[in-house]
């Protein structure tokens, strides 16, 4: 695993903002200029307060060396600001709002070019309930207990979905599960040893810098997909079970054994069996996905689903997401020109597997050749290169959507097809970097990133003062809390998928740049586009092309 620097992006995607939230020349200008004006909300207790401040710092230093007076200026900001700090700003509603149901764009895209649309099922076509995660979880665990003789004390455990998040790392060496940036470096408040938070001493006592180089990298394990998350907990709690019961433990045993588990409840159906024995408390039905894919089939689009899943898991969620659209249960089939499950990804995409027919009714797999693709046959196997061969669909002309950057999209992007990622829980975290208290949070955090970075400049860590120490301390608390705040805000223990609480992309961010020409939280929120669409990357983005950063000046000073 690499890491690699991105170029710095500021302005979102305007096709993909709250329609009505702001001007077009507004979008152009970048953030509005009445954050300059933000003193003039302030109440009139605030005012005097800013005045009686403004006075007290305005006093001239003659005698100051120019240290002193930087740092007396910092001082006079940090005490202004604090004031602007007791009320949110008025300006913060006259701010850009993302659309939690945009298209997100990392490289140019034009719909009226793609003529091949192609699924994955699970997390894609299909989403699921919370519910589904302690699924995994307990059958996982009870498999770990029966067949791997774990202790019968692990029944007890419990999914808590709290605590992971998409995107994590684990260190199968020394037993850790983290967050990382887009640099490679551990998250300071996101590196955890069982279900406890290791202190940045820990952390620099264990790796001996923040910075994953390149041996430790071929250490760690990604955990990218939606299922990840009954995973990550899972190896967690099993890693506090043992630090607990003061038992010795190998920590690459630990996710190998877990690992295993939750493949075979994959693999031998029991997840499978669970879900379409009670699909109203698994599966989420939508409507707005049979739309849009009748929408490409009636724009004369090629449509093809390539699963993991066997075909009869598939079948049974797809006519239970569709029963309330088609007339007959089974008619889902109609949509697609080819269907290929138990596909074996990412393994398709660079062996020679040959396809073999399915018969769903016998459940076997036929011996003849398979050389075209009947639309009302199913597919089991194959691989990229016969797939190509046979349908001659090539390169930019086709866009797969999928839910893990590694096994559904990495395979795609590097032949040359265009990818769509599927990331559920971007709309929540839209939602919250929507909302007025995460954005107030997050221009006090950079208003005093600001004042650091200028006291860092001015002052070496050999001389300083009484008052500079002080100073220092004020800073780094207020930066901390504003940190703590708006992590708490997305999840307790990590914090936001896309960024980390320093506010750089997280790992998971880098993967999506690297494999996703586009992501979104559904297939269907293409509908809010002309199929003729051109979809441009940002001109002027910062962080992810979701994101919308607070200015500093919000708070005039």
């Amino acid at each position: 695993m690499t890491f690699m620097t991105s170029s710095r992006r500021l302005l979102p995607l305007g096709a993909s903002l709250t329609r009505g939230s702001f001007a077009t020349d507004q979008i152009r200008n970048g953030f509005l200029t009445s954050f300059r004006g933000f003193a003039t909300v302030t109440s009139s207790e605030s005012e005097a307060a800013l005045a009686n401040l403004e006075a007290k710092y305005a006093v001239a230093l003659p005698e100051c060396s120019t240290v002193d007076e930087d740092i007396t200026k910092i001082r006079r900001e940090f005490e202004l600001a604090k004031q602007r700090f007791l009320n949110i700003p008025e300006a913060l509603n006259s701010m850009p709002k993302m659309n939690p149901q945009g298209i997100y764009v990392n490289k140019n895209l034009r719909l009226d070019n793609i003529q091949v649309y192609g699924f994955d099922y699970d997390y894609t076509l299909a989403h699921y309930s919370s519910h589904l995660q302690s699924l995994i979880y307990d059958l996982a665990k009870q498999h770990m207990v029966n067949e791997f003789r774990y202790p019968d004390a692990c029944v007890q455990f419990k999914y808590d979905p709290t605590f992971p998040i998409r995107g994590l790392y684990y260190d199968k060496q020394k037993g850790c599960l983290m967050k990382l940036d887009f640099f490679g470096s551990i998250e300071p408040d996101g590196c955890y040893f069982g279900r406890r938070k290791l202190s940045r001493k820990e952390i620099e006592s264990m790796y001996g810098t923040r910075h994953i180089g390149r041996d430790q990298a071929r250490g760690l394990v990604g955990l990218m997909d939606f299922f990840c998350f009954s995973e990550a907990c899972l190896i967690a709690d099993m890693v506090q079970y043992f630090v607990d019961a003061k038992l010795e433990f190998d920590a690459s045993n630990i996710y190998n054994d877990v690992n295993r588990a939750i493949q075979h409840v994959h693999r031998s159906g029991l997840v499978h069996r669970g879900i379409l024995a009670d699909p109203n408390r698994y599966l989420l039905k939508n409507g707005k996905l049979l739309r849009f894919l009748r929408m490409l089939k009636d724009k004369g689009k090629k449509l093809f689903l390539l699963t993991n899943s066997p075909y009869h898991f598939v079948d049974g969620g797809m006519r239970y997401l569709m029963e309330d659209s088609f007339g007959l249960r089974d008619s889902w089939r109609e949509l697609f020109d080819v269907v290929i499950a138990k596909a074996n990804k990412p393994e398709f995409y660079t062996s020679e597997h040959p396809f073999r027919c399915y018969d769903s009714e016998r459940d076997n797999l036929a011996f003849t050749k398979v050389d075209a693709f009947d639309p009302k046959k199913v597919y089991y196997h194959g691989c990229l290169k016969s797939f190509l061969q046979i349908t001659k669909w090539h390169g930019p002309e086709v866009i797969y959507f999928g839910d893990h950057l590694f096994s559904d999209l990495r395979g795609p992007s590097k032949a040359g097809w265009r990818t769509a990622a599927i990331i559920h829980e971007l709309e929540r975290e839209i939602q919250i970097q929507n909302g007025d208290s995460y954005r107030f949070e997050q221009a006090k955090f950079h208003i005093i990133q600001e004042l650091l970075g200028r006291f860092h400049a001015t002052v070496s860590d050999t001389h300083r003062s009484e008052a500079c120490q002080s100073l220092l301390d004020e800073l780094n608390n207020a930066r901390q809390r504003a940190r703590d705040t708006m992590k708490q805000m997305f999840n307790r223990s990590f914090g936001a998928t896309f960024v980390t609480d320093t506010g750089q992309e997280s790992a998971f961010s880098y993967h999506i740049h690297q494999y996703a020409d586009v992501y979104t939280s559904k297939p269907e929120n293409f509908l809010l586009y002309r199929p003729e669409a051109w979809l441009h990357v940002p001109y002027d983005i910062k962080i992810m092309p979701h994101h919308v950063k607070v200015a500093s000046n919000l708070f005039g000073t």
